[in-house]
This record gives structure tokens, C-alpha cells and sequence, in this order.
């Protein structure tokens, strides 16, 4: 059997169109489960308020319920003055924005932070016509 790059291609997309379809169905169907999950979830809230408890054990298993924050910002600029002002570096997450940076060092090549770590290799990107 001759590989050729027209038959790997189409074979690639065909894959890729059923990956996708099955991506859309388990998305669906995962959905629901997830929208089931919450109902119970608040009924399980529901009856820990009514009974005055935080935590529910049955033969099945335990629920408990628990204050959960969220913090954001929506003023950034005001954000980071705060973190250098109370030299706060911590309560920012530990990742670097890969596209600012490649950007970054495309203009100042001379200016590499130390420790800086970078993987470079060939990918290979498929497209239907």
C-alpha cells in the first residue's frame, strides 16, 4: 500500500470530523449530567440550611457544605500598583503568557531572563480545503 500525503491527509480530517462529533456528543450529554448534578447539589444545600448542619453522612457516602471565595479584579492597572506597593508577587499565579513572550524576545534578543527554560520543535497542522 502506497502512503501518500493525499491519503494521510484525508484519513487525518476523517479522523479529526469524528473526534469532533464525539467531542459535541459527550459535551451534550456531559452537560445534562452536570446541570442534574447542580440541582442535587442545591437540594443538598437546601437541606443542610433547613437542618442547621454543614455536612451530611449516609451509607452511600457524605455531602458537605463549605464557604467558597472567588476573588478578580477589574481595574488591573490598580491591581498590580497594589502588588508592587505591598511587594505582594504572591498573589499572582506562577506562569508565563507565551505569546507575550516569544514577542518579547523577538524584540529584545539580547535581553534573556535567567532561567529561562524553552522547547522548540515541528508541528504538524492539518486543514480541510
Amino acid at each position: 500500500m502506497d502512503v501518500t500525503a493525499d491519503k494521510l491527509i484525508k484519513a487525518f480530517l476523517k479522523l479529526k470530523a469524528q473526534r469532533k462529533q464525539l467531542e459535541e456528543q459527550f459535551k451534550s450529554e456531559d452537560s445534562e449530567l452536570a446541570a442534574q448534578q447542580e440541582m442535587i447539589q442545591e437540594k443538598l444545600a437546601d437541606l443542610c440550611e433547613e437542618i442547621g448542619v454543614d455536612s451530611l453522612k449516609t451509607p452511600f457516602g457524605s455531602a458537605t457544605r463549605a464557604v467558597k471565595t472567588r476573588y478578580w479584579t477589574q481595574d488591573w492597572g490598580s491591581m498590580y500598583e497594589f502588588i508592587k506597593d505591598n511587594d505582594a508577587l504572591f498573589l499572582l499565579e506562577q506562569r508565563l503568557h507565551q505569546t507575550n513572550l516569544k514577542n518579547y524576545l523577538a524584540e529584545n534578543p539580547d535581553k534573556l531572563p535567567m532561567g529561562l527554560n524553552s522547547d522548540s520543535r515541528y508541528v504538524i497542522n492539518v486543514r480541510s480545503k
